[in-house]
């Protein structure tokens, strides 16, 4: 596939840019420069037919497309995108994804049920009949331990580039049982950087049942939705939960872990496939 979207290509913009700002510190004004970080219109334009904008940082581009899709269940599998280009625009980044023939006759079928209706706000979806789309059953977290979380959670910080620069990105990793960090990305969406996380563990045909998922973000009903999608047992968040999302991982028998920072987390799902945990 193209690599375009690589954050050093010189056609794409950079993921941050310095501004100089006036900066109050102690009491008083000086000026000082500051890193911003980027978000751009990036379109997903499925075999000609452009099906959704996004608000995104422009690096890994490919990643995000394909992780969308596969998120989304706009192709139910990697081998049903044949490719992707990423292309800069006038008005922003357009991502072309050639993908099968089933897929988009699908895809046009979703997109023909928005007419004179009001679509419900969640990302790729068209109409309220999808938003509760059935989820896989999930096998058992195996392996999954609060040793593991810890360690992913203690290392994460040294992967967040962008975030120690500007302040305003979240981050998602694919994270080994032990706790080794995979796969990380960082994104000014939530959603986007886990889609990104999910274009990568495709490529490298990772098997999502060896691991885990962390997100810097809190744990909404998308983001438990997305991580269940694509087979992967087990969800820790940094941030608090929504009823929405603990009720989905019920279901799809997804270990759900938040407010998970330091030595500490909740388990509000499926506490029982956490190994060697004794309880008070």
């Amino acid at each position: 596939m193209h690599s375009s979207d690589h954050p050093e290509d010189p056609a794409m913009p950079p993921p941050a840019r310095s501004r100089r700002v006036l900066r109050m510190r102690a009491g008083a004004l000086a000026e000082a420069d500051d890193m911003l970080i980027e978000e751009v219109p990036v379109a997903l334009v499925y075999n000609g037919i452009s099906h959704a904008v996004m608000m995104a940082t422009p690096a890994d581009l490919e990643e995000f497309a394909l992780g969308f899709s596969l998120s989304e269940g706009i192709i139910a599998g990697p081998g049903q995108c044949y490719g992707i280009e990423v292309e800069r625009t006038a008005g922003g980044i357009a991502v072309q994804l050639d993908i099968a023939g089933s897929a988009f006759m699908a895809l046009k079928e979703r997109r023909r049920s928005l007419t004179g209706r009001t679509g419900c706000g969640l990302c790729g979806v068209d109409s309220l009949d999808q938003v509760c789309r059935p989820v896989p059953a999930l096998p058992p977290a195996r392996g999954l331990n609060a040793a593991g979380v810890r360690n992913a959670l203690a290392a994460l910080g040294d992967r967040q580039a962008l975030a120690r620069l500007t302040g305003a990105a979240h981050a998602a990793a694919w994270c080994a049982m032990d706790g080794t960090l995979a796969i990380v990305r960082e994104d000014v969406g939530r959603h986007n950087a886990l889609d990104k996380v999910i274009g990568a563990m495709a490529r490298g045909r990772v098997r999502p049942g060896d691991g885990f998922v962390l997100i810097t973000s809190r744990v909404s009903f998308e983001m438990a939705q997305k991580t269940a999608e694509i087979g992967v047992p087990a969800l820790v968040g940094m941030s608090a939960p929504t009823l929405a999302a603990v009720d989905l991982a019920d279901r799809a028998g997804m270990t759900l872990l938040a407010f998970a920072r330091g030595q500490d987390f909740v388990c509000y799902a499926h506490g029982d496939r956490l190994q060697g945990q004794e309880r008070m």
